[in-house]
């Protein structure tokens, strides 16, 4: 399919594919941009003469690619990508068209570099959408998100600032072994020295974060993302056991990994133990079983169930 753009258009993206594809003859070239195998090596020649060193090399393992030195152009959008981007970023943050705001700023400079056409459209669905807020995410402050992220694949030692939900405020040296993003919040998984125990906090509040000498080893086969779920569940105020009249798979796709651990208890049965502080919230999960189910072993949960339920009958009007 032909390519509708000018030469130096054309010689642009062909630059873009011998980036990409060292050693792209001229063949390949000319099919990816439409043209014939004569066009590719004129469009070759306007880079050339540009000033950029393209070197070819002849025979049957020859082609071309991009010369030692050379300064690259600014990278090159397609319109679908630039949207997608901007698309993204408002999914995830929606002050994207505050120009005070770093991820506005950041965006906005993106958009300025853009050829017109593209940035135009692309400004546009930045400043008439209109996205709802996520009023449970919580985002850390950039720089030491970055200090974290950076610290997992350094696999350093971090010396951590906390201030807990309740306003307490302490330190810890910690593992740093993955940063999770989980429904618009940002964990930090970890090893705490102090306690000898695995801890997930939240980087929105963290309030300091500074690498120290050493490094470690993360566990080998970390599942971060099951690892943090099957912690959340654990270690609140009450114990819960519930036994569900369902087969362990049919069961875990009903049920997020949060409420507690899943094991099976025969081939129709599955215990579910976990921990929680909040038993109405627990209580609405288990709601969405499609099978029947029993509460053991927690009286505040059970007590709340019933709760739940009686507003749920008073509801139907029946």
């Amino acid at each position: 399919m032909s390519i509708d753009a000018s030469p130096t258009a054309r010689a642009l993206l062909a630059l873009e594919l011998i980036q990409a594809s060292p050693g792209i003859t001229a063949e390949r070239l000319a099919d990816a941009l439409g043209v014939t195998e004569r066009a590719a090596r004129r469009y070759v020649a306007i880079l050339r003469e540009a000033g950029l060193p393209i070197d070819s090399v002849r025979g049957p393992y020859g082609g071309y690619r991009v010369g030692r030195g050379v300064r690259l152009p600014p990278l090159l959008f397609s319109e679908a990508e630039v949207l997608g981007l901007v698309m993204a970023v408002l999914d995830g943050h929606h002050d994207a068209a505050d120009a005070a705001d770093p991820v506005g700023s950041a965006l906005g400079k993106l958009l300025r570099a853009l050829p017109e056409p593209i940035a135009q459209q692309a400004e546009a669905v930045r400043r008439t959408t209109a996205p709802a807020p996520d009023r449970a995410a919580a985002r850390p402050d950039p720089s030491i998100a970055t200090t974290l992220v950076q610290a997992c694949a350094d696999r350093r030692l971090v010396h951590l600032g906390y201030r807990s939900e309740a306003g307490s405020e302490w330190s810890a040296d910690v593992e740093p072994w993955a940063v999770v993003v989980r429904h618009g919040r940002w964990y930090l998984l970890c090893w705490s020295h102090g306690s000898s125990a695995r801890r997930a906090y939240r980087i929105d509040r963290v309030t300091s974060a500074s690498a120290l000498p050493g490094s470690f080893s993360p566990p080998a086969g970390l599942d971060a993302v099951a690892e943090l779920e099957a912690h959340l569940a654990r270690g609140w105020e009450f114990e819960t056991e519930v036994i569900v009249d369902g087969p362990l798979e049919k069961v875990r796709g009903y049920l997020p990994r949060t409420l507690g651990a899943l094991e099976a208890v025969d081939a129709e049965t599955t215990r579910l133990t976990g921990s929680t502080s909040n038993p109405w919230w627990y209580a609405e999960q288990l709601a969405v079983l499609p099978v029947p189910f029993r509460i053991v072993g927690c009286t505040e949960l059970q007590h709340t169930a019933h709760a739940v339920g009686q507003r749920l009958v008073a509801a139907s009007g029946l």
